[in-house]
């Protein structure tokens, strides 16, 4: 397999971009916390012009709260499983869903399962404000567990027909084909209308960890905050660029690159 060769910010072509798709969790917050500098930068880029859009693990509730609150033209959560975008103007909120009511019995029954095989585990706490998946913490709140606990996590998951994602918290598994890239198509078309496949040389996507593969493997202009370094031999196409920074300082350093 060759692998993409990653290099440095000051080689991206900020002058192309019209989107730029960011996680969340440690790519605009730092240790838990979304900073001044990071939520400015966001605010920043959305002044300029940028169509802002998270693509986050994150759950439905604080989904609905990020697109009505936050300077962002749209948001994909929970992996992929919907995407909301809100128009000020007319008070309205846009909720497109991958698929039908999710089968929550047989989620809270796998996690019974992966909560027992892995007693260091614990259900992640915005589970309650979920609607298609299952969020498994082995850092946020409790840990963090050792690797091979995160692994038989995933093996869980996966034995029981369910697809796995690891973020740099969270292991989120659903019953379901989406993921953060078959919903940004989603997206792209039914509010822009656009084909992604045509426009993805001007969208920039920034991450830090494994579930953002999708989305390093499909963008030319994908960028890793620096620590998605020690994930890098999990990650079949590592992203295109990485910052020098990590965690939100990283997303500033992307965002003046942008503005530079």
């Amino acid at each position: 397999m060759i692998r993409r060769m990653i290099r440095p910010l000051a080689e991206f072509p900020a002058r192309d971009i019209r989107f730029v798709l960011t996680d969340i969790d440690d790519t605009l917050t730092t240790a838990g916390r979304l900073t001044a500098g990071a939520y400015g930068a966001l605010e920043r880029l959305a002044d300029k012009g940028y169509r802002m859009i998270p693509v986050t693990g994150r759950p439905a509730g604080w989904c609905d709260m990020i697109a009505r609150f936050w300077p962002v033209d749209a948001v994909v959560g929970e992996n992929g499983a919907f995407y909301f975008r809100y128009d000020r103007a007319a008070r309205r909120m846009t909720r497109r869903h991958f698929a039908g009511p999710p089968d929550r019995a047989r989620l809270d029954a796998l996690a019974a399962e992966i909560l027992a095989a892995v007693p260091g585990a614990r259900l992640a706490a915005d589970q309650p404000y979920r609607l298609a998946d299952l969020a498994i913490d082995f850092r946020e709140d409790c840990g963090p567990l050792p690797q091979d606990d995160i692994d038989r996590i995933v093996e869980l998951f996966e034995t029981a027909g369910a697809i796995a994602k690891v973020s740099s918290i969270h292991v989120n598994g659903w019953f379901g084909a989406w993921d953060k890239l078959a919903m940004t198509r989603i997206l792209f078309r039914e509010e822009y209308g656009l084909d992604l496949d045509a426009v993805r040389e001007t969208v920039a996507f920034i991450g830090d960890s494994p579930n953002d593969a999708p989305m390093f493997g499909y963008f030319p202009n994908a960028v890793g905050v620096a620590n998605v370094r020690p994930y890098l031999p999990r990650i079949a196409t590592p992203p295109a660029y990485v910052t020098e920074a990590e965690a939100g300082a990283g997303f500033v350093e992307f965002a003046e690159r942008l503005l530079s």
